[in-house]
């Protein structure tokens, strides 16, 4: 089949490598691929040397004529099957460029909540009349967007990010530069600071946690400094350390013994959940989103309810008592992955979807 995807490609390929690496299956499966994107980015040098076609074409805005106009034009001058439009900029220029074409327009969506029938911009994106399909990244997101589509023929399903055990081979950081040692307990929490991220429930649950004399806590991420007088006031302030943004997550995440995900609402399937997995990480998140549908409570990690520090508080010190739990759990998140979350299988469910599509 004939596959257009409009995308952003304005992050590195360590970030968005799950996406990335299913464009290029397509292609390698056999089918014609073309990628509407920044032309000069690093991203596009590597679907160009993997023989994709670039447009070049990243819009600034959700409604920009000239966007529309370039993927009317490549929709008009070749034939295409599916349109696949990935976040909220390709979308709505996407679906005013696929009007008056036969494309299947299938839009992806990745996080819960914000998604509303009664708000006039969800109808530029995923409530879009000219939207055929939609791709979440969870059960979670497709229930709440299920809730929200008015017509049965959209169809709206879940097909999980694909990961392979080869993209995490990076080494473990050196945690000695925030004062760790290799005897130290280390969490990492990893993540661009909202509301929703839980990190004030985190903070409290390390204050819980203050008599455990080695224990370590890594807030990583653009805008934690929010968080220093709060922290200024937690028992654990000298072993609470804010790393702002990072290039190396993956290799503090590797080098961490757990990683937790306070968050209270709003997730759909948190990136740094599934690279802690993918690096033998325990976990320790929160029911909301789609977390808890990759991780398995007691066996790869711990899922807790929201809002709930004593919680977190409480499986952290089971997994600092018990080493063996601790390295089980780490064992069997590997597996996980590698079996039940892997790159060839999303790349099969995508393109038996757009199959499904073609044949309505």
């Amino acid at each position: 089949m004939r596959i257009l995807i409009f995308t952003a490609s304005d992050s590195s390929m360590s970030s968005i490598r799950p996406e990335a690496e299913m464009f290029i299956g397509f292609s390698r499966r056999g089918h014609k691929v073309t990628i509407v994107t920044d032309a000069n980015s690093e991203l596009a040098d590597i679907y160009r040397n993997e023989g994709i076609k670039v447009v070049d074409c990243q819009p600034k805005k959700k409604i920009s004529l000239s966007a529309i106009r370039i993927v009317k034009d490549e929709l008009k001058n070749h034939h295409y099957d599916i349109l696949l439009a990935m976040n909220s900029k390709s979308i709505p220029n996407g679906a005013f460029a696929a009007i008056g074409t036969d494309v299947k327009l299938v839009t992806y969506r990745g996080t819960t909540g914000g998604l509303y029938r009664h708000d006039p911009s969800a109808y530029l994106t995923h409530l879009h009349p000219r939207v055929d399909g939609v791709v979440c990244v969870s059960d979670a997101v497709r229930e709440d967007v299920q809730s929200k589509v008015w017509s049965r023929n959209v169809k709206v399903v879940t097909i999980y990010k694909g990961h392979n055990l080869n993209w995490y081979n990076k080494s473990p950081a050196d945690l000695s530069e925030f004062g760790i040692s290799k005897d130290d307990f280390t969490l990492i929490c990893a993540v661009n600071v909202r509301p929703s991220k839980g990190i004030p429930v985190m903070i409290d649950a390390a204050d819980q946690l203050a008599d455990i004399k080695n224990l370590h806590l890594l807030l990583v991420g653009r805008n934690m400094d929010v968080y220093s007088e709060m922290i200024s006031k937690n028992r654990m302030k000298d072993r609470i350390h804010i790393t702002g943004y990072r290039h190396d997550v993956p290799e503090l995440i590797a080098a961490s013994d757990v990683l937790v995900q306070p968050s209270i609402s709003g997730e759909g399937l948190p990136r740094a959940v599934m690279e802690a997995m993918a690096y033998g990480t325990a976990t320790i998140l929160t029911t909301t989103g789609g977390g808890k549908e990759v991780a398995q409570d007691g066996v790869t990690g711990f899922v807790v309810p929201t809002n709930n520090s004593g919680a977190i508080a409480e499986k952290v010190r089971l997994l600092y008592d018990d080493p063996e739990l601790l390295s089980s759990m780490g064992e069997k998140s590997r597996k996980r992955i590698e079996n039940d979350f892997n790159n060839e299988r999303t790349i099969d469910a995508y393109l038996e979807y757009f199959d499904s599509l073609i044949k309505r």
